[in-house]
């Protein structure tokens, strides 16, 4: 049902043609079901997951006897999501345990947990309050109890003591920019902090939940390994890893706080100076932008997050500055959803209030500004080189989206909605649509087997650049798909590099 996409391999004595299943926004998406195989008589069962074909079936878990599957079901808007329960042997639906809907969109993203001490309970991780949380209910559907609450996040149950007195899970409690481990008690909600150190902790839990292994980072630490009992006492430190950077001199890498326009809403910042700082001299900025949905660029983690190739540009004279703006990872569900249907535009007005953060620095050049970003970041790139020209003199955009309706089903539609539903919103967000605005240095870089951003989008946008006379630059990487991996990649941040050093 999904259309050939044409992908070609050049590298042979004749260019092949390998195509790709590439559903496009607004176009027509497979029609699936689920499929339970016997190993005994080797056939399959399937599902009649019935209703409306144009649906997603995601996160599957199995009930605690193996004669059901209970997965949720969302509609193709995924405005709305049943969880349901299906009977593996006559794959008919028993029943729907509860809907959620929203009026941006519900992103389900955990399989339901069963207890382990009645097999009528599940626990389920849900953003129905506006924030990642436990709940427990029973196998019809009766919601039982919230077992967590608050303005954070739950980014992970990891497990149960013995009698599942406790779930033992990580969360955001302490700071959006940190991950602590936590143990709750199940009837009553009461959390006891079993981490201390400043950072990034993540956890494995014994069975029976007398332990766990705390994985630890923090902007010194690049990595500890402890044993840490149910209660949170160090029973014994198991790995610690030496600093592989402590004969290279670096600069100053600090976290700096953002504000937006509304001066409640605080932004997280990484700025990093160039080794041989002088805060008498004025330096030039190179800005690493993401910003799309699922991302956190800017966390306690060892060297707050960094890239090295940011300390690399920073050697080279420049400060290396990134931000995690609105739509990003952890800060809620109406941080993340305040985009919905408009991509670029928020994220944008973000990024450019940490663009006046580096100009009320006295030792920021602000005629020297450049951007780079992949993918999402690429987009971003555009969108910050198009609708801002006299703040950014230099950009170089990799693998980026130019058009919403080039990009595939799931992810376009739950963002930006159908095309033909939102077609204000896709004229906006089109970069082709900007071109006229193009005034500085511009490069994109693209993979030639790209089957996530199809090399589409920068061919639209250069023959946009070509009817308006507007020149740039383009780079391509033959047998790479979205991402420049391996050896190629020195190449690929060589050539970024001498982008920025060449002409900003």
């Amino acid at each position: 049902m999904v259309s050939d996409y044409p992908v070609v391999d050049f590298m042979g004595r004749v260019a092949e043609y390998t195509p790709v299943k590439y559903p496009m926004a607004g176009m027509n998406s497979h029609h699936v079901t689920v499929g339970i195989y016997s190993l005994e008589t080797g056939k399959t069962k399937f599902l009649n997951t019935g209703g409306d074909p144009e649906h997603f079936l995601t996160n599957i878990a199995w009930s605690p006897d193996e004669t059901q599957i209970y997965m949720a079901e969302l509609n193709r808007g995924q405005d709305r999501m049943e969880m349901n329960c299906y009977n593996i042997q006559s794959g008919e639906k028993e029943k729907t345990l509860f809907e959620e809907s929203s009026e941006t969109y519900v992103e389900p993203l955990h399989p339901i947990r069963f207890s382990e001490v009645n097999n009528d309970e599940f626990y389920y991780l849900s953003r129905k309050d506006g924030w990642f949380h436990i709940y427990k209910y029973n196998t019809d559907g009766k919601l039982l109890q919230q077992i967590t609450k608050g303005e954070w996040e739950v980014t992970q149950i990891l497990g149960f003591d013995e009698k599942e007195k406790n779930v033992f899970i990580e969360a955001t409690k302490q700071s959006p920019l940190e991950r602590h481990i936590y143990r709750v008690e199940v009837t009553s909600g009461k959390m006891e902090k079993l981490t201390e150190s400043e950072g990034i902790h993540s956890g494995s839990l014994s069975s029976g939940g007398s332990y766990f292994i705390d994985r630890f980072s923090a902007p010194e630490v690049p990595s500890e390994i402890s044993l840490i009992s149910e209660k949170g006492k160090k029973v014994k430190t198991l790995f610690t890893a030496k600093n592989p950077l402590e004969n290279y001199k670096l600069g100053e890498n600090k976290l700096v706080p953002v504000k937006l326009a509304d001066g409640k809403t605080e932004l997280a910042g990484r700025l990093i100076l160039p080794p041989d700082f002088d805060s008498s001299k004025k330096y030039p900025v190179v800005v690493y932008v993401y910003g799309g949905p699922h991302s956190q660029l800017i966390t306690k983690n060892w060297h707050n997050s960094a890239r090295w190739w940011q300390y690399y540009m920073a050697a080279q004279g420049y400060i290396a500055f990134t931000m995690d703006n609105r739509g990003t990872n952890n800060r809620g569900r109406a941080f993340e959803t305040a985009v919905h249907r408009k991509l670029g535009i928020l994220e944008t007005e973000d990024q450019m209030q940490g663009i006046e953060y580096l100009k009320s620095l006295p030792y920021v050049d602000a005629d020297r500004i450049g951007v780079h970003g992949w993918s999402y970041g690429g987009f971003m790139t555009l969108n910050l080189m198009l609708r801002h020209p006299e703040v950014f003199k230099v950009g170089v955009a990799g693998g980026p989206v130019v058009d919403w309706s080039l990009y595939e089903v799931m992810y376009g539609e739950r963002y930006m909605d159908r095309p033909n539903e939102n077609q204000e919103g896709y004229e906006e967000t089109n970069m082709l649509n900007h071109v006229a605005d193009l005034n500085g240095k511009l490069m994109i870089i693209h993979g030639v087997q790209d089957d996530v951003v199809v090399m589409q989008h920068s061919m639209k946008f250069l023959r946009e650049c070509v009817k308006q006379n507007k020149q740039l630059d383009f780079f391509v990487y033959p047998t790479h798909p979205h991402n420049v991996r391996g050896k190629d990649r020195i190449h690929l941040m060589r050539k970024v590099s001498d982008y920025f050093i060449d002409n900003l």
